[in-house]
């Protein structure tokens, strides 16, 4: 049995991830957000914003074996439309918060002797779109940060890998598929012809969690429906 901690665990991605792992390992939840379904999920659970909020009055297992960070930002806007509070605060959500958490259970990872950190980036950050200047510069970093890290923690046997997902149906991407016409036309972009949810995603990041990937760190996992690498 693993100890893990999932941050933003209160829905989408982290939640899923939250249900498939608390059945067989201990899950520590950290979350601006309760858990809307807590009857199905065994877990602790911390209401905190990861960003504004201090961890240290959190008491956390001597040793954990996994972190995955969720929390992030679809912040889609013109080019000349987005200000420097914009390219701040995604870059915050996306970068800041992680190495935040990163850096504050980096010694108990270390006690793991298999540790494995799972981050997010997007389809973004290697196919150029519009409006995405703001996400998609953040999400880049999240790869450059990605592969140094696994590159720096090797040693302590720590792995780190991002999974880079397309637009998936979470509440973070509500706004971007609020109707049926939107829902259609953004099947329609993919080559597998469909939107992704949010369990697929989760099972990619338990997978990577998991002893299966022991020889696997500093890699970026597409997840994209084909959008990354099948022009149609």
């Amino acid at each position: 049995m693993k100890t893990i901690v999932i941050v933003g665990c209160g829905s989408g991605i982290g939640l899923e991830t939250a249900k498939i792992l608390s059945g067989n390992h201990t899950v520590i939840g950290i979350s601006r957000t309760k858990n809307p379904e807590p009857g199905n999920i065994n877990l602790k659970f911390y209401e905190k914003d990861i960003i504004s909020d201090k961890l240290d009055d959190i008491e956390f297992p001597d040793v954990i074996d996994g972190l995955v960070y969720a929390p992030g930002s679809i912040n889609l806007k013109p080019f000349n439309r987005l200000s420097m509070e914009d390219f701040t605060h995604d870059f915050t959500i996306n970068i800041l918060g992680a190495v935040k958490c990163i850096q504050r259970l980096l010694p108990n990872l270390k006690k793991s002797g298999n540790a494995s950190i799972v981050l997010y980036s997007s389809v973004a950050a290697k196919t150029g779109m519009p409006f995405h200047a703001s996400v998609s510069a953040s999400k880049c970093a999240v790869e450059g940060l990605t592969r140094s890290l696994a590159a720096e923690f090797s040693a302590q046997k720590i792995r780190v890998n991002a999974v880079a997902p397309s637009l998936t149906d979470t509440p973070l991407a509500s706004q971007l598929l609020s109707t049926t016409e939107k829902r259609e036309a953004s099947a329609k972009r993919h080559p597998l012809q469909r939107i992704g949810n949010a369990a697929e995603i989760a099972k990619l990041t338990a997978f990577l969690l998991s002893d299966d990937t022991s020889w696997i760190t500093g890699q970026v996992f597409g997840i994209d429906g084909g959008l990354s690498t099948i022009k149609l």
